[in-house]
């Protein structure tokens, strides 16, 4: 299996299929590679070369106590790129893995980079703060994080259905939900924890609005996850260049109950978007 070294020497598995215009996936928390399958595997019979990887503490790599914070995410990213040689790549996040790119782009340059697509992304600030009065309470995010790990799989169950927002009438499977349930707890619990963290209490405003590549934002508006008016909408009337998208109805596992809208977005978007 393919594997390459994270800018500490820690081991980490990526999945590389096609070939084509480089797309890398960026998972957000919990979930591995594996999660994007149902973009990778269309994109990739479409001429696009698709690559993801599974973040430390994550899926097949290493399970390390240490390196959770955007920095170290950020370079584990660029030694991906680096060792593939990817250039003119488009990135496309998830969740916090949002705040890798956007910490990526900031730390390392855009050199490599032609486009981003932040998918139901956590940034740019989630905590409230003085200058953030709209951020979530402290105190709220440290209740559901002791109840999360208190039980993880059984808070994982439960919040399934929040998740993917079925209560809108999006349509998943209870095998395609179980096995989303499954996979996010295929992550080490300290890594559980302390993505979260990272991903609740980062202030990535300024380097958001410092990007210099075209940007497709897509965010559903029944995001419980990653609340629309704290993250995508803010994203939008932040980042220069970009195109904003909203799904109606859609919830934070939207590459999975929207992946066909999400598939025609993401070809669109490198297709027209000039390297």
């Amino acid at each position: 299996m393919p594997y390459f070294e994270g800018s500490d020497g820690t081991s980490l598995f990526y999945t590389d299929w096609g070939r084509g215009k480089p797309v890398v996936f960026v998972t957000g928390a919990w979930l591995g590679s594996s999660s994007w399958e149902f973009q990778m595997l269309p994109l990739s019979e479409q001429g696009l070369r698709c690559v993801a990887f599974d973040k430390r503490g994550h899926g097949r790599s290493d399970w390390v106590g240490h390196g959770f914070d955007y920095d170290t995410l950020a370079d584990d990213l660029a030694a991906l790129l680096d060792h593939l040689d990817l250039r003119e790549v488009t990135l496309v996040a998830h969740s916090m893995g949002g705040g890798e790119v956007i910490r990526y782009l900031s730390r390392h340059g855009d050199d490599r980079v032609s486009r981003v697509v932040l998918v139901a992304v956590t940034a740019p600030l989630m905590i409230r703060t003085p200058d953030n009065p709209e951020g979530i309470d402290r105190s709220l995010f440290d209740a559901v994080m002791a109840d999360r790990t208190s039980d993880r799989p059984r808070w994982m169950a439960q919040n399934a259905q929040a998740f993917f927002a079925t209560h809108l009438g999006n349509r998943i499977s209870a095998e395609l939900m179980a096995w989303t349930v499954q996979k996010t707890l295929d992550c080490s619990a300290k890594a559980a924890v302390e993505v979260i963290r990272t991903g609740f209490c980062t202030d990535l405003r300024k380097e958001a609005g410092a990007l210099r590549v075209p940007a497709l934002i897509l965010h559903g508006d029944a995001d419980a996850s990653a609340p629309i008016d704290l993250c995508g909408r803010r994203l939008a009337a932040l980042i220069p260049d970009n195109v904003y998208k909203e799904y109606s109805g859609a919830g934070h596992g939207l590459f999975l109950t929207h992946a066909e809208e999400l598939n025609r977005d993401l070809l669109d978007f490198i297709g027209n978007t000039p390297s």
